[in-house]
């Protein structure tokens, strides 16, 4: 397979409510921004796929929108309902069609013009599951408790990830809610739905990031420092959470092996130098560290516990401060690819892991991780 490279990442700051930058203005700053990282112009984007969701942005067809922003005009144009991450990899099988040499792939979201719990109420069966009243944070405490009983993980070890994340974000420019807070503070803080409360949820976030990705032969001659993409994999299970067993994440472990194959990675603890996770919730550090095979079942508190996974830890998790510090729904996966990116060219700042060679980058779709997608990145 030919190879594919990440030449350009650009990010907005991620904030509470942007009120003075409509979608069309999110979207041309991270995409000016990252045409300025690879020292490309919009004439040289050959494929344009924007990320975005009708639901989200309130309007039918709301990748409209945004096309003059993201220079897609008189382009070939593809759009993605769902993660940024997603977006990646069908930006990538557009240049691997042979069709196209370089790809611009953005996505933006405002939460702050949205009713979270609304619009993720509707994406459950509409007969037998919506009229429950589940959302995104009701259905994940229900997967929260149940692998919390399955395998004996602690509240407080899944406030370490919080403690942990938040602290990271103080390194990060774009990161929305930096701090310096205790697994105390995520234990008495108010109760969202059991167990969840409100320091192990993300919070609601507005921005857009941009990512440009070029054919081999195109990338040697833009980037000085072009990031590979080494392996993806993606995969789904079953919809309907009934048909699951919450406490295991069968369609990431199949996407984890996919990309590990592609990547040649047999021991991803040891042979991955930094990992960006989408943890809407602080528990789901914890479960995606295990089905990414960071470590064993049911050990992802060990993993907490064991200190690996801190800044100077075996291997750094979300030391951008991951998706607990800036939660804009459908970027949230594509900041993962740019923070590792970022990580793997040495311009991440003072949130830099030294010596980092591999990277990986995870988002979800759906309740409770239905699908997920896994990107390794690398030199």
């Amino acid at each position: 397979m030919e190879r594919i490279a990440i030449v350009g990442v650009g990010q907005t700051k991620y904030e509470r409510r942007k009120k003075g930058d409509s979608f069309a203005d999110m979207v041309f700053e991270a995409t000016s921004k990252a045409l300025e990282d690879a020292r490309m112009t919009i004439r040289e984007i050959d494929n344009v796929v924007t990320v975005s969701n009708d639901f989200w942005d309130g309007r039918t067809i709301s990748s409209m929108a945004v096309m003059d922003a993201c220079g897609a005009y008189e382009k070939n144009v593809s759009t993605v309902e769902g993660d940024g991450t997603f977006g990646v990899l069908y930006g990538m099988m557009r240049i691997l069609s042979g069709s196209f040499r370089t790809t611009l792939v953005v996505a933006h979201s405002k939460g702050s013009e949205s009713i979270p719990s609304l619009i993720t109420n509707g994406m459950f069966d509409p007969i037998y599951q919506r009229a429950l009243g589940l959302d995104a944070i009701t259905s994940s405490a229900m997967q929260a408790r149940r692998y919390m009983h399955k395998y004996g993980i602690t509240e407080e070890q899944c406030a370490k990830v919080s403690v942990k994340n938040h602290g990271n974000a103080k390194n990060n420019p774009y990161a929305q809610l930096p701090m310096d807070i205790s697994v105390e503070d995520v234990m008495t803080s108010r109760m969202l739905s059991d167990p969840i409360k409100l320091l192990d949820s993300s919070p609601i976030s507005d921005g857009a990031c941009a990512v440009i990705l070029a054919s081999e032969e195109r990338a040697s001659k833009i980037a000085q420092k072009p990031i590979w993409i080494r392996g993806v994999g993606h995969c789904a299970e079953a919809y309907f959470l009934g048909d699951r067993d919450l406490a295991e994440s069968p369609s990431l472990e199949a996407a984890a092996r996919k990309a590990y194959g592609m990547a040649g990675i047999s021991n991803p603890l040891k042979e991955i130098s930094v990992a960006e996770i989408y943890d809407a919730f602080s528990y789901m550090e914890l479960l995606w560290s295990e089905g990414l095979g960071f470590c064993g079942k049911g050990e992802g508190g060990k993993l907490i516990d064991s200190g690996k996974t801190q800044m100077n830890g075996q291997l750094p998790i979300n030391p951008s401060g991951g998706v607990l510090s800036a939660h804009v729904v459908l970027v949230a996966g594509l900041a993962r690819v740019a923070e590792c990116v970022l990580q793997l060219k040495g311009d991440a700042g003072v949130r830099q892991v030294d010596g980092v060679k591999t990277a990986l980058a995870h988002g979800i779709n759906g309740p409770c991780g239905q699908s997920h997608c896994v990107i390794v990145l690398g030199k």
